[in-house]
Protein backbone atom coordinates (compact mmCIF):
# COMPACT_ATOMS: atom_id res chain seq x y z
CA UNK A 1 0.00 0.00 0.00
CA UNK A 2 1.42 3.44 -1.25
CA UNK A 3 0.39 6.77 0.45
CA UNK A 4 0.40 9.62 -1.65
CA UNK A 5 1.58 13.52 -0.66
CA UNK A 6 -0.32 16.25 -1.76
CA UNK A 7 1.34 19.56 -2.46
CA UNK A 8 -2.37 21.38 -1.73
CA UNK A 9 -0.28 22.44 1.55
CA UNK A 10 -0.31 23.79 4.96
CA UNK A 11 0.22 21.23 7.19
CA UNK A 12 -0.38 18.10 9.32
CA UNK A 13 2.61 16.16 8.19
CA UNK A 14 5.77 18.15 7.30
CA UNK A 15 8.92 17.75 5.31
CA UNK A 16 11.66 19.90 7.07
CA UNK A 17 14.30 21.47 4.72
CA UNK A 18 16.97 19.96 7.46
CA UNK A 19 16.10 15.84 7.50
CA UNK A 20 14.49 15.47 3.66
CA UNK A 21 14.26 12.00 4.47
CA UNK A 22 12.50 12.21 7.64
CA UNK A 23 8.66 12.87 7.93
CA UNK A 24 6.75 13.43 11.02
CA UNK A 25 3.83 14.87 12.69
CA UNK A 26 4.18 19.01 12.60
CA UNK A 27 3.47 20.44 15.74
CA UNK A 28 4.38 17.40 18.15
CA UNK A 29 8.19 18.31 17.75
CA UNK A 30 10.17 17.09 20.44
CA UNK A 31 7.02 15.02 22.00
CA UNK A 32 8.53 12.06 23.49
CA UNK A 33 5.68 9.27 23.97
CA UNK A 34 5.65 6.95 26.86
CA UNK A 35 3.99 3.68 26.46
CA UNK A 36 5.09 2.53 30.68
CA UNK A 37 1.80 3.23 32.75
CA UNK A 38 2.41 6.76 34.58
CA UNK A 39 2.91 6.71 38.64
CA UNK A 40 0.41 8.62 40.59
CA UNK A 41 2.65 11.09 41.39
CA UNK A 42 3.98 11.57 37.67
CA UNK A 43 3.38 14.59 36.00
CA UNK A 44 2.35 13.01 32.95
CA UNK A 45 5.21 14.56 31.31
CA UNK A 46 5.33 11.34 28.72
CA UNK A 47 1.29 12.66 27.90
CA UNK A 48 1.39 16.49 28.20
CA UNK A 49 3.06 17.95 24.41
CA UNK A 50 6.06 19.88 24.85
CA UNK A 51 4.65 22.99 22.73
CA UNK A 52 8.05 24.84 20.60
CA UNK A 53 7.81 27.50 18.62
CA UNK A 54 8.95 26.11 15.30
CA UNK A 55 10.22 28.77 12.21
CA UNK A 56 7.27 28.83 9.68
CA UNK A 57 8.18 26.64 7.02
CA UNK A 58 6.47 25.53 4.10
CA UNK A 59 4.94 22.24 4.82
CA UNK A 60 2.62 19.28 3.02
CA UNK A 61 -1.26 17.73 4.05
CA UNK A 62 -0.83 14.13 4.24
CA UNK A 63 -3.54 12.22 3.04
CA UNK A 64 -3.42 8.93 3.86
CA UNK A 65 -5.07 7.25 0.64
CA UNK A 66 -4.68 4.29 -1.16
CA UNK A 67 -3.16 4.38 -5.06
CA UNK A 68 -5.54 2.15 -6.51
CA UNK A 69 -9.27 2.35 -7.14
CA UNK A 70 -9.08 6.29 -7.72
CA UNK A 71 -12.58 7.69 -8.18
CA UNK A 72 -13.48 11.14 -8.99
CA UNK A 73 -14.77 13.34 -6.21
CA UNK A 74 -18.35 13.58 -6.02
CA UNK A 75 -20.34 16.69 -5.37
CA UNK A 76 -23.65 17.91 -3.95
CA UNK A 77 -26.45 19.80 -5.90
CA UNK A 78 -28.35 22.77 -4.72
CA UNK A 79 -32.15 23.18 -5.51
CA UNK A 80 -31.45 23.84 -9.11
CA UNK A 81 -29.73 20.28 -10.06
CA UNK A 82 -26.73 22.45 -10.60
CA UNK A 83 -23.52 21.17 -9.05
CA UNK A 84 -22.38 22.65 -6.12
CA UNK A 85 -18.82 22.50 -3.71
CA UNK A 86 -19.40 20.12 -1.24
CA UNK A 87 -19.36 21.44 2.49
CA UNK A 88 -15.73 21.10 4.13
CA UNK A 89 -16.38 19.68 8.06
CA UNK A 90 -13.20 19.23 10.10
CA UNK A 91 -13.98 16.01 12.32
CA UNK A 92 -11.52 17.35 15.66
CA UNK A 93 -10.87 14.08 17.28
CA UNK A 94 -11.87 11.53 14.15
CA UNK A 95 -10.08 8.77 15.48
CA UNK A 96 -11.85 7.74 18.26
CA UNK A 97 -15.08 6.24 19.39
CA UNK A 98 -18.14 8.99 18.24
CA UNK A 99 -15.34 10.92 16.05
CA UNK A 100 -14.28 8.16 13.90
CA UNK A 101 -17.97 6.53 13.15
CA UNK A 102 -18.36 10.29 12.61
CA UNK A 103 -16.22 11.34 9.98
CA UNK A 104 -17.05 7.55 7.81
CA UNK A 105 -20.74 9.05 8.12
CA UNK A 106 -19.91 12.40 6.44
CA UNK A 107 -17.62 11.58 4.18
CA UNK A 108 -20.53 8.79 2.93
CA UNK A 109 -23.02 11.63 2.85
CA UNK A 110 -20.46 13.46 0.03
CA UNK A 111 -18.86 15.93 2.82
CA UNK A 112 -14.98 16.38 2.34
CA UNK A 113 -13.67 15.40 5.62
CA UNK A 114 -10.91 16.33 7.27
CA UNK A 115 -9.32 14.53 10.22
CA UNK A 116 -7.41 16.36 13.16
CA UNK A 117 -6.41 14.20 15.83
CA UNK A 118 -2.80 13.72 18.15
CA UNK A 119 -3.53 9.74 18.37
CA UNK A 120 -3.00 10.49 22.23
CA UNK A 121 -6.48 8.16 23.01
CA UNK A 122 -4.45 5.10 21.91
CA UNK A 123 -1.49 6.27 24.43
CA UNK A 124 -3.95 6.14 27.21
CA UNK A 125 -4.35 2.46 26.18
CA UNK A 126 -0.93 2.20 26.48
CA UNK A 127 -0.34 3.51 29.86
CA UNK A 128 -3.32 2.15 31.54
CA UNK A 129 -2.69 -1.58 30.47
CA UNK A 130 -6.21 -1.37 28.61
CA UNK A 131 -7.05 -2.24 24.85
CA UNK A 132 -10.44 -2.03 22.56
CA UNK A 133 -12.48 -5.59 22.79
CA UNK A 134 -12.37 -4.57 19.09
CA UNK A 135 -9.16 -4.58 17.17
CA UNK A 136 -8.18 -1.47 15.50
CA UNK A 137 -6.08 -0.24 12.30
CA UNK A 138 -4.32 2.29 12.93
CA UNK A 139 -5.47 5.61 11.57
CA UNK A 140 -3.63 5.76 8.16
CA UNK A 141 -4.61 2.04 7.58
CA UNK A 142 -8.31 3.14 8.21
CA UNK A 143 -8.27 6.09 5.55
CA UNK A 144 -6.24 4.32 2.87
CA UNK A 145 -9.12 1.31 3.27
CA UNK A 146 -12.15 4.30 3.05
CA UNK A 147 -10.29 5.56 -0.03
CA UNK A 148 -10.09 1.89 -1.36
CA UNK A 149 -13.53 0.64 -1.13
CA UNK A 150 -15.26 3.87 -2.14
CA UNK A 151 -13.10 6.51 -3.37
CA UNK A 152 -13.37 9.14 -0.88
CA UNK A 153 -10.39 10.95 0.52
CA UNK A 154 -9.84 11.73 4.24
CA UNK A 155 -7.69 14.53 5.04
CA UNK A 156 -6.01 13.53 7.79
CA UNK A 157 -3.86 16.76 9.80
CA UNK A 158 -1.95 14.44 13.14
CA UNK A 159 -1.49 17.35 15.73
CA UNK A 160 -2.29 18.96 18.95
CA UNK A 161 -5.16 21.29 18.95
CA UNK A 162 -3.83 22.91 22.42
CA UNK A 163 -0.58 24.01 19.93
CA UNK A 164 -2.00 26.93 18.12
CA UNK A 165 -0.10 27.44 15.55
CA UNK A 166 -0.36 23.96 14.36
CA UNK A 167 -4.66 24.33 14.50
CA UNK A 168 -4.29 27.76 12.89
CA UNK A 169 -2.52 26.15 10.02
CA UNK A 170 -5.22 23.63 9.58
CA UNK A 171 -7.99 25.49 9.30
CA UNK A 172 -5.89 28.00 6.63
CA UNK A 173 -5.09 24.56 4.96
CA UNK A 174 -8.83 22.85 5.19
CA UNK A 175 -11.24 25.90 5.15
CA UNK A 176 -13.75 24.06 7.07
CA UNK A 177 -17.41 25.16 6.48
CA UNK A 178 -18.27 22.88 10.07
CA UNK A 179 -15.91 22.22 12.90
CA UNK A 180 -17.39 18.90 14.87
CA UNK A 181 -15.03 19.14 18.18
CA UNK A 182 -14.96 15.63 19.65
CA UNK A 183 -11.29 16.55 20.62
CA UNK A 184 -11.34 16.09 24.20
CA UNK A 185 -10.44 13.66 27.13
CA UNK A 186 -14.06 12.06 27.13
CA UNK A 187 -13.96 9.90 30.50
CA UNK A 188 -15.14 11.21 33.82
CA UNK A 189 -12.80 7.98 35.66
CA UNK A 190 -10.01 8.81 33.86
CA UNK A 191 -10.24 12.85 35.47
CA UNK A 192 -10.71 11.36 38.75
CA UNK A 193 -7.34 9.12 38.84
CA UNK A 194 -4.98 11.56 40.09
CA UNK A 195 -3.99 15.25 40.02
CA UNK A 196 -1.90 14.87 36.97
CA UNK A 197 -5.01 13.21 34.88
CA UNK A 198 -7.54 16.10 36.31
CA UNK A 199 -5.34 18.54 35.32
CA UNK A 200 -4.76 17.05 31.78
CA UNK A 201 -8.27 17.18 31.15
CA UNK A 202 -9.01 20.44 32.19
CA UNK A 203 -6.41 22.13 30.25
CA UNK A 204 -6.51 20.12 27.22
CA UNK A 205 -10.78 20.41 27.20
CA UNK A 206 -10.14 23.75 28.13
CA UNK A 207 -7.77 25.17 26.30
CA UNK A 208 -8.10 22.89 23.00
CA UNK A 209 -11.29 24.22 22.88
CA UNK A 210 -11.01 28.25 23.01
CA UNK A 211 -8.40 27.64 20.65
CA UNK A 212 -10.98 26.61 17.87
CA UNK A 213 -13.43 29.48 19.09
CA UNK A 214 -10.32 31.50 18.26
CA UNK A 215 -9.16 29.91 14.91
CA UNK A 216 -12.96 30.08 14.41
CA UNK A 217 -12.54 33.80 14.95
CA UNK A 218 -9.43 34.97 13.01
CA UNK A 219 -9.45 32.35 10.19
CA UNK A 220 -13.12 31.21 9.28
CA UNK A 221 -15.78 33.97 10.76
CA UNK A 222 -18.70 31.97 8.96
CA UNK A 223 -17.92 28.08 9.94
CA UNK A 224 -20.11 26.60 12.29
CA UNK A 225 -19.12 24.90 15.57
CA UNK A 226 -21.01 21.54 16.90
CA UNK A 227 -19.57 20.82 19.77
CA UNK A 228 -20.02 17.40 21.77
CA UNK A 229 -21.14 18.32 25.32
CA UNK A 230 -22.58 15.65 27.74
CA UNK A 231 -25.93 15.56 29.78
CA UNK A 232 -23.75 14.95 32.76
CA UNK A 233 -22.98 18.94 32.74
CA UNK A 234 -26.80 18.99 34.30
CA UNK A 235 -25.96 16.64 37.41
CA UNK A 236 -29.69 15.05 38.62
CA UNK A 237 -31.56 17.70 39.95
CA UNK A 238 -35.41 17.58 41.32
CA UNK A 239 -36.58 19.48 38.37
CA UNK A 240 -36.88 18.73 34.56
CA UNK A 241 -34.20 19.18 32.64
CA UNK A 242 -34.80 21.83 29.39
CA UNK A 243 -32.76 21.80 26.27
CA UNK A 244 -29.76 24.26 27.57
CA UNK A 245 -31.87 27.30 28.87
CA UNK A 246 -34.58 27.63 31.43
CA UNK A 247 -36.88 30.63 32.19
CA UNK A 248 -37.01 31.43 35.87
CA UNK A 249 -39.75 33.86 37.37
CA UNK A 250 -37.96 35.64 40.82
CA UNK A 251 -39.32 38.26 42.62
CA UNK A 252 -42.21 39.01 40.11
CA UNK A 253 -39.43 39.55 36.83
CA UNK A 254 -39.04 36.88 34.97
CA UNK A 255 -36.02 35.76 32.04
CA UNK A 256 -34.71 32.83 30.18
CA UNK A 257 -30.80 31.87 31.60
CA UNK A 258 -28.79 29.04 30.94
CA UNK A 259 -30.13 25.98 33.07
CA UNK A 260 -27.77 25.35 36.32
CA UNK A 261 -24.85 23.28 35.88
CA UNK A 262 -24.00 21.19 38.38
CA UNK A 263 -21.06 18.78 37.01
CA UNK A 264 -19.71 15.36 38.68
CA UNK A 265 -16.27 14.97 37.95
CA UNK A 266 -13.24 16.79 36.85
CA UNK A 267 -14.46 15.54 32.98
CA UNK A 268 -17.57 16.83 33.66
CA UNK A 269 -16.49 20.54 34.91
CA UNK A 270 -14.65 20.70 31.81
CA UNK A 271 -17.62 20.37 29.65
CA UNK A 272 -19.26 23.40 31.69
CA UNK A 273 -16.19 25.52 31.46
CA UNK A 274 -16.17 24.71 27.36
CA UNK A 275 -20.39 25.83 27.27
CA UNK A 276 -19.42 29.35 29.42
CA UNK A 277 -16.85 29.99 27.02
CA UNK A 278 -18.61 28.87 23.76
CA UNK A 279 -21.86 31.39 24.76
CA UNK A 280 -19.54 34.37 25.82
CA UNK A 281 -17.85 33.85 22.03
CA UNK A 282 -20.94 33.41 20.51
CA UNK A 283 -22.32 36.89 22.11
CA UNK A 284 -19.41 38.53 22.22
CA UNK A 285 -17.65 37.66 18.63
CA UNK A 286 -21.11 36.59 16.28
CA UNK A 287 -19.62 32.86 16.35
CA UNK A 288 -22.31 30.48 15.19
CA UNK A 289 -22.40 27.07 17.22
CA UNK A 290 -24.12 23.98 18.50
CA UNK A 291 -23.59 23.00 21.49
CA UNK A 292 -25.10 18.71 21.62
CA UNK A 293 -24.99 17.63 25.15
CA UNK A 294 -24.68 14.02 24.77
CA UNK A 295 -26.12 11.28 26.43
CA UNK A 296 -24.39 7.68 27.01
CA UNK A 297 -23.48 6.02 23.98
CA UNK A 298 -24.16 2.55 23.22
CA UNK A 299 -22.99 -0.16 20.49
CA UNK A 300 -20.08 -0.33 17.68
CA UNK A 301 -21.69 -1.17 14.17
CA UNK A 302 -22.53 1.71 12.28
CA UNK A 303 -23.14 0.97 8.11
CA UNK A 304 -19.72 2.80 7.21
CA UNK A 305 -17.76 0.47 9.85
CA UNK A 306 -19.26 -2.65 8.97
CA UNK A 307 -17.84 -2.34 5.36
CA UNK A 308 -14.70 -3.73 6.52
CA UNK A 309 -12.34 -4.99 9.57
CA UNK A 310 -10.34 -1.99 8.91
CA UNK A 311 -12.77 0.30 9.33
CA UNK A 312 -13.94 -0.97 12.41
CA UNK A 313 -14.82 0.99 15.36
CA UNK A 314 -12.89 1.02 19.33
CA UNK A 315 -15.04 -0.86 21.70
CA UNK A 316 -14.05 -0.28 25.23
CA UNK A 317 -15.20 -2.44 28.19
CA UNK A 318 -13.00 -1.18 30.92
CA UNK A 319 -14.31 -0.17 33.97
CA UNK A 320 -12.16 3.86 32.78
CA UNK A 321 -13.14 4.40 29.05
CA UNK A 322 -16.38 1.83 29.16
CA UNK A 323 -19.54 2.97 29.06
CA UNK A 324 -22.74 1.04 30.54
CA UNK A 325 -24.35 -0.86 28.37
CA UNK A 326 -21.21 -1.40 26.62
CA UNK A 327 -19.81 -3.12 29.97
CA UNK A 328 -22.41 -4.64 30.65
CA UNK A 329 -22.78 -6.81 27.35
CA UNK A 330 -18.79 -7.60 27.23
CA UNK A 331 -19.54 -8.82 31.27
CA UNK A 332 -21.97 -11.25 30.17
CA UNK A 333 -20.33 -12.56 27.38
CA UNK A 334 -17.23 -13.61 29.26
CA UNK A 335 -19.28 -14.54 32.13
CA UNK A 336 -18.95 -11.59 34.91
CA UNK A 337 -21.43 -10.89 37.07
CA UNK A 338 -22.94 -7.60 36.03
CA UNK A 339 -21.50 -4.82 38.08
CA UNK A 340 -23.59 -2.41 39.40
CA UNK A 341 -22.70 0.29 41.66
CA UNK A 342 -24.23 1.00 44.98
CA UNK A 343 -28.17 1.03 44.41
CA UNK A 344 -28.67 1.10 40.45
CA UNK A 345 -31.31 3.83 40.18
CA UNK A 346 -29.24 6.03 38.77
CA UNK A 347 -30.64 7.26 35.59
CA UNK A 348 -29.16 8.41 32.47
CA UNK A 349 -29.82 9.69 28.89
CA UNK A 350 -28.73 6.92 26.35
CA UNK A 351 -28.42 6.82 22.53
CA UNK A 352 -27.09 4.20 19.82
CA UNK A 353 -23.82 5.62 18.02
CA UNK A 354 -26.16 5.30 14.55
CA UNK A 355 -27.75 8.07 15.98
CA UNK A 356 -24.94 9.88 17.21
CA UNK A 357 -23.64 10.40 14.08
CA UNK A 358 -27.72 11.05 12.76
CA UNK A 359 -27.48 14.16 15.48
CA UNK A 360 -24.12 15.30 13.99
CA UNK A 361 -24.99 15.53 10.23
CA UNK A 362 -28.57 17.27 11.49
CA UNK A 363 -26.92 19.78 13.03
CA UNK A 364 -24.48 21.06 10.88
CA UNK A 365 -27.11 20.70 7.98
CA UNK A 366 -29.26 23.33 10.00
CA UNK A 367 -26.85 25.40 11.57
CA UNK A 368 -27.33 28.13 13.71
CA UNK A 369 -27.45 31.90 13.09
CA UNK A 370 -24.60 34.24 13.72
CA UNK A 371 -24.29 34.87 17.02
CA UNK A 372 -26.44 32.02 18.18
CA UNK A 373 -25.19 29.41 20.67
CA UNK A 374 -28.23 26.27 20.38
CA UNK A 375 -28.21 23.60 23.12
CA UNK A 376 -29.43 19.93 22.05
CA UNK A 377 -30.02 17.27 24.28
CA UNK A 378 -28.95 14.59 22.37
CA UNK A 379 -30.35 11.26 23.48
CA UNK A 380 -33.52 8.90 22.62
CA UNK A 381 -34.46 7.14 25.64
CA UNK A 382 -33.82 7.07 29.64
CA UNK A 383 -32.71 4.45 31.48
CA UNK A 384 -31.69 3.12 35.17
CA UNK A 385 -28.70 1.10 35.53
CA UNK A 386 -30.91 -1.34 36.95
CA UNK A 387 -33.09 -0.99 34.33
CA UNK A 388 -30.10 -1.79 31.55
CA UNK A 389 -28.65 -4.85 33.84
CA UNK A 390 -32.48 -6.30 33.38
CA UNK A 391 -32.74 -5.89 29.85
CA UNK A 392 -29.02 -7.12 29.43
CA UNK A 393 -29.84 -10.48 31.64
CA UNK A 394 -32.75 -11.33 30.05
CA UNK A 395 -31.12 -11.12 25.95
CA UNK A 396 -28.42 -12.88 27.59
CA UNK A 397 -30.32 -15.89 28.48
CA UNK A 398 -31.96 -16.14 25.30
CA UNK A 399 -28.48 -16.62 23.92
CA UNK A 400 -27.86 -18.92 26.38
CA UNK A 401 -25.59 -16.96 28.44
CA UNK A 402 -25.81 -17.75 32.23
CA UNK A 403 -25.91 -13.87 33.17
CA UNK A 404 -25.74 -12.82 37.00
CA UNK A 405 -25.48 -9.33 38.57
CA UNK A 406 -23.50 -8.24 41.62
CA UNK A 407 -23.72 -4.57 43.55
CA UNK A 408 -20.48 -3.00 43.51
CA UNK A 409 -19.65 -0.31 46.30
CA UNK A 410 -19.96 2.84 44.37
CA UNK A 411 -16.78 4.88 43.20
CA UNK A 412 -18.30 7.71 42.44
CA UNK A 413 -20.09 10.53 44.81
CA UNK A 414 -23.37 10.53 42.68
CA UNK A 415 -27.39 10.38 43.57
CA UNK A 416 -27.89 6.61 43.39
CA UNK A 417 -31.55 7.00 43.41
CA UNK A 418 -33.30 10.50 42.18
CA UNK A 419 -35.84 11.91 39.76
CA UNK A 420 -35.15 12.29 36.56
CA UNK A 421 -36.93 13.89 33.40
CA UNK A 422 -34.97 15.14 30.30
CA UNK A 423 -36.02 16.93 27.62
CA UNK A 424 -35.03 16.04 24.14
CA UNK A 425 -37.28 17.41 21.34
CA UNK A 426 -35.18 19.36 19.34
CA UNK A 427 -32.98 16.87 17.56
CA UNK A 428 -36.46 15.37 16.53
CA UNK A 429 -38.22 18.62 15.29
CA UNK A 430 -34.35 18.55 13.13
CA UNK A 431 -35.43 14.60 11.62
CA UNK A 432 -33.57 12.10 14.31
CA UNK A 433 -35.03 8.63 13.42
CA UNK A 434 -34.24 7.12 16.77
CA UNK A 435 -32.59 3.68 16.76
CA UNK A 436 -34.37 2.28 20.14
CA UNK A 437 -32.64 -0.67 22.35
CA UNK A 438 -34.22 -3.09 20.73
CA UNK A 439 -34.45 -7.03 21.92
CA UNK A 440 -33.02 -7.53 18.57
CA UNK A 441 -29.83 -4.55 18.77
CA UNK A 442 -29.50 -6.36 22.38
CA UNK A 443 -28.74 -9.48 20.43
CA UNK A 444 -26.43 -8.11 18.34
CA UNK A 445 -24.16 -6.16 20.84
CA UNK A 446 -24.04 -9.30 22.79
CA UNK A 447 -23.33 -11.87 20.04
CA UNK A 448 -20.49 -9.09 19.28
CA UNK A 449 -18.87 -9.09 22.25
CA UNK A 450 -18.86 -13.25 22.20
CA UNK A 451 -17.24 -12.85 18.87
CA UNK A 452 -14.21 -11.01 20.66
CA UNK A 453 -14.10 -12.01 24.11
CA UNK A 454 -10.91 -14.09 24.00
CA UNK A 455 -9.74 -10.38 23.73
CA UNK A 456 -11.26 -9.54 27.20
CA UNK A 457 -8.76 -8.89 29.98
CA UNK A 458 -10.91 -9.66 33.06
CA UNK A 459 -8.88 -7.75 35.58
CA UNK A 460 -9.98 -4.77 33.69
CA UNK A 461 -13.43 -5.05 34.35
CA UNK A 462 -14.04 -3.62 38.22
CA UNK A 463 -14.00 -0.19 39.12
CA UNK A 464 -10.42 0.90 40.17
CA UNK A 465 -10.93 4.54 40.55
CA UNK A 466 -12.45 6.05 43.43
CA UNK A 467 -13.71 9.73 43.57
CA UNK A 468 -13.10 10.17 47.23
CA UNK A 469 -9.77 8.68 47.33
CA UNK A 470 -8.47 10.29 44.46
CA UNK A 471 -5.02 10.09 43.90
CA UNK A 472 -4.37 6.65 45.69
CA UNK A 473 -2.02 4.33 43.72
CA UNK A 474 -4.19 1.50 42.69
CA UNK A 475 -2.95 -2.31 40.98
CA UNK A 476 -4.82 -2.23 38.53
CA UNK A 477 -3.93 1.03 37.30
CA UNK A 478 -0.79 1.00 37.60
CA UNK A 479 0.71 -2.34 37.66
Amino acid sequence: MAYLLSASCPLAISLTSSSKNSVKPFGLNQTFFNPQPLSNSSSLKGLLFQETKPKRRRSCVFLATATSQQAPPETSTNNNNSPSKPKRVMVIGGDGYCGWATALHLSKKNYEVAIVDNLVRRLFDHQLGLESLTPIASIHDRISRWKALTGKTIDLYIGDICDFEFLADSFNSFEPDSVVHFGEQRSAPYSMIDRSRAVFTQHNNVIGTLNVLFAIKEFREECHLVKLGTMGEYGTPNIDIEEGYITITHNGRTDTLPYPKQASSFYHLSKVHDSHNIAFTCKAWGIRATDLNQGVVYGVKTDETEMHEELRNRLDYDAVFGTALNRFCVQAAVGHPLTVYGKGGQTRGYLDIRDTVQCVELAIANPAKAGEFRVFNQFTEQFSVNELASLVTKAGLKLGLDVTKMTVPNPRVEAEEHYYNAKHTKLMELGLEPHYLSESLLDSLLNFAVQFRDRVDKKQIMPSVSWKKIGVKTKSMNP
